[in-house]
This record gives C-alpha cells, structure tokens and sequence, in this order.
C-alpha cells in the first residue's frame, strides 16, 4: 500500500466549506449543482496550492532567518575573539616594561653602593 495516492486528493473541512461558499456566492442563475460542484472543486484546489505556495515562502523565509542568525552569532564570536586577543597582547609589554624598571632599579643601586 503506498502513501500517496494518485487519486483524488483529500482536502481539508474547511477548505471543502470556504470552497464551497465561495462557489455559491458567485453561482449564475441557470447553473446546476453538477456545474457548481466543478466550480468549488477548481476553487479547493486554487486554494490547495496557495497554501503549498505559502507554506513554502514560509519555509524559505525560516531558513533565511536561521542563515542570517548563524551569520551574526559568528560575528559576535569573532568580535570577542578579538577582545581576548588584544587583552591578552598587553601582558608582554607590562612585563617588558616591568623587567626593565626593576632592572634600571637594580642598576641604580649596586651602581651607587
């Protein structure tokens, strides 16, 4: 038995009833209800495919949020990568600087002595 079927396809209650609605609304004195029925069945199926169409702007809406959510969650990584770094090359020069008063320190006074 197979999943999908190439038969008719099974609409939605609701749709059945907007469909049918809408038929009635716009049905031409003289038309019987065979023709109406063809009507409200092209208009379920408009709208079948207007919801696909919606449903897969949505999806491809959702994905290009999710890129662009990744995109900026790299950036703010990549910014406090930076931060880190820049923290992290001060530390040789505060020793540098240091090592170097302590040693002009210590020259001055064996120099002196």
């Amino acid at each position: 038995m197979t999943k999908y079927s190439k038969g008719e396809k099974k609409f939605s209650v609701e749709t059945q009833e907007e469909a049918l609605k809408i038929a009635h609304s716009i049905q031409r004195p003289g038309q019987n209800k065979e023709q109406t029925k063809l009507i409200s069945q092209g208009i379920q199926k408009g709208i079948d495919q207007y919801k696909k169409q919606h449903k897969a702007k949505a999806r491809e809406l959702n994905k290009q949020i999710k890129k662009v959510k990744n995109t900026a969650q790299l950036v703010t990584q990549v910014e406090d990568t930076e931060v880190v770094i820049v923290k992290k090359t001060k530390l040789p020069w505060i020793l540098l600087i240091t090592s170097w008063v302590f040693f002009f320190a210590y020259w001055l006074i064996t120099t002196n002595s």
